[in-house]
């Protein structure tokens, strides 16, 4: 049985100045995340602007991503829609091009039964072959997997975990606890990276490891060895990035991040518009007093 773990950077989709695919950039950051030791990859979730992107965009952007991992790591592609028509339908295009897994965020707009979303799920599971990950994030979707939800998911053969990036740690316990070992529980916050493992889950699904994916992995690798307090200590790394998250609009702190460092990530997708001002002062800040300290560098990309 398929079954996530590790460290799975959460890829943001780098753009030119005029938004367009940055297809180089991205083949590079392919390059970049597993020289780092990343587990698996995850394309096209919240933080890769999958909700700005066209269809034709997110079959590009798994095109490609395929094409440079070559089958060394499994490569989980986000596929969720508002329709689960949609959904199924981007769900088997990335079975056609090669994915080997899906991620299936709760959809949107609405606000749906539990009975709905365990419908949803279950439609396309019977639809694809490939693993499924459910991605539950409330905050953004105005949906919440229930715990009784994951587990009652969880029997299906293809439904092999969860991200959770609702920042409950409670959740995650809950899922972890009513969904069995043999079920991924995976963070989708990066602040509990540590804690999910410690507590049972099989890792993570991470946004900061596209500026750390060292740190981010060692993580995991710490934990693996039972060096609980190193582990600790690469946990700590990220929390003045994570924190800095709120000084703009998602992605744009990260990617600014990225381009702070050398790493052409380019702007967000309009309408999010770039961080400025004071805001970008102080992200300028915390990304020189990580270069300082010796946890990042400055990259160079021809």
């Amino acid at each position: 049985m398929f079954q996530p773990n590790g460290i799975i950077p959460a890829m943001i989709t780098p753009f030119y100045s005029n938004q367009d695919l940055n297809e180089s950039a991205l083949r590079h950051l392919v390059t970049k995340l597993l020289a780092a030791g990343a587990h698996g990859l995850f394309c096209l979730g919240t933080n890769g602007e999958f909700f700005s992107l066209t269809f034709e965009e997110k079959v590009r952007v798994a095109e490609i991503i395929v094409d440079e991992v070559k089958g060394r790591v499994p490569v989980y592609v986000g596929v969720g829609q508002i329709s689960t028509d949609e959904t199924v339908r981007l769900a088997r295009k990335m079975e056609d091009i090669g994915a080997d897994a899906l991620s299936v965020i709760t959809p949107f707009f609405l606000t749906f039964t539990q009975k709905e979303l365990s419908g949803h799920y279950r439609r396309i599971a019977e639809a694809t072959s490939l693993p499924i990950v459910l991605y539950n994030i409330p905050a953004r979707t105005g949906n919440h997997l229930k715990p009784a939800t994951v587990a009652e998911l969880a029997a299906i053969d293809n439904i092999v975990g969860i991200k959770d990036s609702s920042g409950s740690f409670d959740t995650i316990l809950q899922y972890i606890e009513q969904s069995g070992p043999e079920f991924s529980v995976l963070a989708g916050t990066d602040s509990l990276i540590l804690p999910t493992l410690m507590a049972g889950g099989k890792g993570a699904i991470a946004a900061t490891a596209n500026v750390f994916p060292e740190a981010v992995v060692s993580i995991y690798e710490h934990w693996k060895q039972g060096n609980y307090d190193q582990a600790e200590n690469s946990q700590r790394v990220l929390r003045d990035l994570r924190n800095a998250f709120q000084l703009g609009t998602l992605p744009s702190v990260l990617k600014e991040a990225m381009n702070l460092i050398g790493f052409p990530a380019g702007p967000p997708r309009s309408p999010v518009s770039p961080i400025t001002g004071t805001e970008r002062a102080e992200l300028v800040r915390i990304i020189d007093n990580y270069i300082n300290n010796g946890l990042l560098h400055a990259e160079s990309i021809s």
